[in-house]
């Protein structure tokens, strides 16, 4: 089924080594294009699919550094996308200096996505909802439809879109854009595609920016019990910011007791979204909109949109909203990429019930992660091996790579941050913002300045490096911060307008 995006003009296309550039239909201002490479790597001379790329080239061409390559994360978020639409908000002296140089990583948006049935991704069994053996039996059998289906819909790519093949795609590009070494930002999911490529192409590495880290050394427990834990360190955050602010519109509330009331109206189906009365919201679903919040962190706005929810409003903004096709009745869900890339398995009822009840304790107000949770649920059943299974870093004869982190990320915690940069060892320093919130660059003048003297200049901070935090109430007079693509574990549904 082919997928039509404007934003890619009608003549580019490419042979393998070679892009040609030419205006974006979407955006003229910015050059599209495409590169060749292989659906499986261990079969160079096989079928190829053709990697969708965009670029903004440097605004001073006297003093270019090279190509910034970046990735916004997901999985499925697209670099199209991001350097189109201005996502990252690099500062003038990035863009004066690279040519900032975005991919859809194969499988999302415009790379040979993976098409799925809306209509089949929306009866998804809610991870909240399962109660016995055979509920969760069904939740396999359901898991087992829905991959058939996409796989069908996708073709051979499918079962090769794990991100070491993203790695392999992306020092392909690094040597079709003409650069000896790689510069790279990338922030979430985009973190693991830097950190494998430290790992396999170690002395084809200038500068890796690594910003809100992924740990892909995880188990299943481990795994689900950290996002547990720091998507409850948020709920935390945003009820201590309204104890402590006037302006928060349950200022002087209860708002643990208040949230609870409302999961238990969303648990008996009395839950309405906020201007959609014909949406109603599960706990689930109510969940997911908390955890979309904490990404920016707007919290004067959940504060709102709870308050509507109490009282049966119409003007809150959400934060992730319904789903919609791309066309003809097909998503593109780039799930299939977490499930290539973690084995999470969990056994049977009895050893699922063992990990939603470690998650709730841990996570008394969020009761998992919105995220991390129905992910790796909707994964089960995936059989091994797979193509990029999970391990220790191991990474030598790199220059030092720039990992950072807020200590209160709702979705890429800050222990994954710290134990990804001890198992990349002496190569890795860390940079901790003391505050709020997922993605790190942009947030005021101090990280931003970090990142930016890093990917220009080469300029490590010094260890143990930590930059104050941006206060929640100004981070509206900063740049937006979208969550790029499909919400993982919630399909179809996407990020509202910011």
């Amino acid at each position: 089924m082919a997928l039509v995006v404007p934003s890619l003009p009608a003549t580019a296309s490419s042979a393998a080594g070679a892009v040609a550039w030419a205006p974006c239909q979407e955006d003229p201002t910015a050059e599209c294009g495409t590169l060749s490479v292989p659906v499986d790597w261990s079969r160079p001379g096989g079928e190829k699919f053709e990697l969708a790329l965009a670029r903004r080239t440097a605004t001073d061409p006297a003093a270019r550094t090279g190509s910034l390559v970046i990735n916004p994360g997901g999985p499925g978020g697209s670099g199209v996308d991001a350097v189109l639409k201005n996502w990252l908000g690099f500062s003038p002296e990035i863009t004066r200096r690279f040519d900032v140089v975005g991919f859809d990583p194969r499988g999302v948006r415009r790379s040979n996505p993976i098409l799925c049935s809306l209509e089949l991704a929306v009866q998804a069994p809610d991870p909240l909802s399962l109660k016995s053996q055979a509920d969760f039996d069904a939740l396999l059998a359901f898991n087992e439809r829905y991959r058939q289906d996409c796989r069908s819909r996708t073709g051979p790519l499918f079962d090769h879109a794990d991100t070491g093949s993203v790695v392999r795609d992306l020092d392909a590009l690094r040597a079709a854009l003409g650069e000896d070494k790689l510069t790279y930002y990338g922030v979430s999911y985009g973190t693991l595609i830097g950190q494998l490529y430290a790992e396999r192409f170690p002395r084809r590495v200038r500068a890796l920016a690594l910003d809100s880290n992924m740990d892909h050394s995880l188990g299943t427990a481990a795994f689900l019990e950290s996002q547990a834990l720091t998507v409850q360190d948020s709920f935390d955050e945003f009820v201590a910011w309204c104890a402590e602010t006037a302006s928060c519109a349950l200022h002087d509330r209860d708002v643990r007791a208040l949230w609870h009331e409302l999961l238990a109206r969303a648990e008996r189906g009395e839950l309405h979204l906020p201007g959609s009365p014909e949406v109603t919201l599960s706990r689930f679903d109510l969940i997911g909109q908390a955890f979309g919040a904490f990404y920016g962190p707007a919290y004067k706005e959940l504060a709102e949109f709870l308050a509507a929810l109490e009282s049966g409003g119409q003007t809150a903004r959400a934060f992730l909203t319904p789903p919609s096709a791309l066309a003809e009745n097909v998503i593109n869900d780039p799930t299939q990429v977490f499930c290539q890339d973690y084995l999470l398995p969990i056994r049977d009822y009895r050893d699922f019930a063992r990990h939603m009840r470690r998650s709730a304790a841990v996570a008394p107000d969020m009761l998992l992660s919105a995220a991390a949770h129905p992910i790796t649920f909707a994964c089960l059943g995936t059989r091994g091996p797979i193509p990029n299974p999970q391990h220790r870093l191991r990474v030598d004869h790199t220059p030092t790579l720039l990992l950072g982190n807020a200590l209160h990320d709702p979705a890429t915690g800050y222990p994954w941050a710290v134990g990804a940069a001890r198992q990349i060892g002496r190569e890795a320093r860390l940079l901790t913002y003391e505050g709020w919130g997922h993605g790190i660059y942009g947030r005021g003048d101090c990280p931003t300045a970090a990142f930016d003297g890093y990917l220009t200049s080469l300029t490590v901070p010094a260890k143990g490096a930590r930059c104050p935090a941006v206060p929640p109430a100004e981070l509206s007079t900063l740049k937006a911060r979208p969550i790029p693509g499909p919400v993982p574990g919630l399909p179809g549904w996407t990020p509202a307008t910011p």
